[in-house]
């Protein structure tokens, strides 16, 4: 592909999980790159859904393809409730478009003390259970990368993203309205997002197509990343 044709493409936007950077989405990057303009904006803005979807909205691109995965998906939702002409392509992974019930809310406050008073490897190891994650001899090596970004990305972050999960919105609505190529995809072994959320995910939208990746859980990016590669270049067509 010469310069000019990758320049023609909508660039892809990439939103991480919860606690998460670049380096959750690394073997993506560097397949597509080399396709299609590629970028990781951080969930950074505030302690709700809504301001980090503004803030997001003021530093992207006029129009792009849009990936986001766990908390990024729930983002990304929100992102398509404000602009939906500004997404071409929508992939939403390992997410949910339903807010936290109050129980579930309730649940992470002992998370947010716990962040308060210095105990963040605690927390962080309570909120991205061995269990999230397929079996395997690489679970382990991903939970330490995923404890690691979280440590360096530190509690005040934590502690915004987690009263932004609490807050957010039920998204159904904005989902049955889309109106672009949606993809929702899932890991086999996800316990924190099954797979018949996603199921239920894929009906709200219009078209949307559903991929279970096998032996990945809640981090296909990096449990399966050959097999999420393959999709993803399909669902781009580049």
């Amino acid at each position: 592909m010469d310069q000019s044709e990758q320049l023609s493409k909508d660039p892809l936007v990439l939103l991480p999980g919860m606690m998460c950077d670049a380096r959750v989405f690394d073997p993506q990057i560097r397949f597509l790159s080399s396709r299609l303009p590629v970028m990781v904006a951080p969930l950074l803005g505030g302690e709700r859904i809504e301001d980090i979807a503004f803030h997001l909205l003021q530093q992207l691109p006029a129009r792009f393809a849009l990936v986001g995965l766990s908390m990024g998906g729930i983002v990304a939702m929100e992102i398509l409730r404000r602009a939906p002409d500004r997404i071409s392509k929508l992939c939403l992974m390992s997410t949910s478009p339903l807010p936290d019930t109050p129980a579930q809310a309730a649940t992470r406050e002992p998370l947010i003390i716990g962040a308060r008073t210095g105990r963040m490897e605690d927390v962080l190891r309570q909120s991205m259970l061995p269990d999230y994650l397929a079996p395997g001899p690489q679970r382990i090596e991903i939970l330490n990368q995923v404890h690691q970004m979280g440590m360096e990305l530190g509690q005040a972050l934590f502690v915004n993203q987690t009263r932004a999960l609490q807050r957010r919105r039920d998204q159904q609505g904005t989902l049955r309205k889309c109106k672009v190529a949606t993809l929702i995809l899932c890991g086999e072994y996800d316990q924190l997002t099954p797979v018949k959320r996603h199921e239920f995910l894929a009906e709200l939208i219009p078209n949307a197509r559903l991929e279970v990746v096998p032996a990945a859980g809640h981090l296909p990016t990096l449990e399966r990343p050959d097999v999420v590669n393959r999709i993803l270049l399909d669902w781009l067509g580049v």
